[in-house]
């Protein structure tokens, strides 16, 4: 163990086994990313970082002739999770943002009304890892996803906020 690591990254050190930490050039450090999980332990924003928070954004509907109360107007988890994360890629690059910079999602998932109300996160799992730790883009983000009893919608089984960063 480097007598020169400051307390917390020694810890961290210790508890990745001495690896885990990767810097992106921008200054934005990501713990936990060369780890097999797909999300991060941590991420670490340089001060003067500029910082775009994205509300909750919910799925588009795939199916009009449906009624939009239900969730086979949006699809089921998957399909929705892939739903949301296009839309997020849009309104950050309408930003000057790209996947890349996401360093915080927070997934609010509904139960499935066809898994007996439970969380299909499976599912949710498959449509994130089309966006986050590919080739494409390999930067992973910290995120939390929680269940929750319903969304302004019935037919949302998804939602998802972003937050982003970028040095300038």
């Amino acid at each position: 163990m480097s007598p020169f690591l400051p307390p917390a990254l020694a810890a961290l050190a210790l508890l990745t086994g001495g690896t885990g930490i990767v810097q992106a050039a921008s200054g934005v450090v990501r713990h936990g990313a060369d780890g097999p999980s797909p999300i991060l332990t941590g991420v670490t924003v340089p001060a003067g970082a500029e910082t775009l928070y994205l509300s909750g954004q919910v799925p588009p509907v795939v199916d009009a002739a449906v009624d939009p109360a239900t969730p086979a107007a949006y699809g089921d988890t998957r399909t929705q999770t892939v739903g949301i994360f296009r839309k997020i890629e849009g309104l950050l690059a309408a930003q000057g943002y790209g996947l890349k910079d996401v360093v915080k999602l927070t997934v609010f998932l509904v139960g499935d009304p066809n898994l007996g109300g439970r969380q299909d996160f499976k599912s949710f799992s498959e449509g994130y890892a089309q966006f986050f730790g590919t080739a494409a883009q390999p930067n992973k983000v910290a995120r939390s996803t929680v269940q929750v009893a319903a969304l302004a919608n019935p037919g949302f089984l998804v939602e998802i906020e972003a937050v982003a960063v970028k040095t300038r």
